[in-house]
């Protein structure tokens, strides 16, 4: 498995940074792993979503997938393929968990950004090393550019 974690502190309340995480169209502008979408449905604390992801490292394009994210109210979204029979082929390759925690702090709101991937052993050997690579920087990166968009957002209020 490979796994890739980054922290940032936000000004804004745990709520307003999960409320942007729930806009997977508003959040795609600061995650590069995020492609084109074909739909986006939101329905309370899901949203489902197909799009083309892009891993970084990895040639593309990828095929097409389905995901989910589910938020806890003030507390978290956690990320990851929509359950079969949606995304066949995905569910196939690898395991994907990702989440953003929100604790709030003295000077905001301290976000956790988790991603981790478990690639199926026939392409682990190949896939794995990439991510290892790759993954943890554009976290890192992903973090930072949320950072800078919600703190945009905000002294324009």
């Amino acid at each position: 498995m490979v796994e890739a974690r980054a922290q940032q502190t936000m000004a804004c309340s745990p709520e307003e940074f999960l409320e942007f995480a729930m806009d997977v169209e508003r959040y795609a502008e600061v995650d590069d792993k995020i492609g084109r979408f074909d739909w986006v449905r939101r329905d309370g604390n899901r949203v489902e979503f197909k799009f083309r992801p892009a891993m970084p490292g990895l040639p593309g394009p990828a095929p097409k997938m389905i995901a989910q994210g589910i938020l806890t109210p003030g507390k978290r979204v956690d990320v990851g393929l929509a359950p079969l029979p949606d995304s066949k082929l995905w569910h196939r390759l690898m395991k994907f968990d990702a989440s953003f925690v929100c604790e709030p702090g003295e000077n905001g709101t301290l976000v956790t950004r988790t991603m981790a991937a478990e690639i199926t052993p026939a392409l682990r050997w190949l896939v794995d090393p990439i991510l290892r690579r790759n993954l943890p920087g554009n976290i890192e990166t992903e973090i930072r550019q949320a950072k800078a968009y919600i703190e945009r957002r905000s002294s324009r209020h």
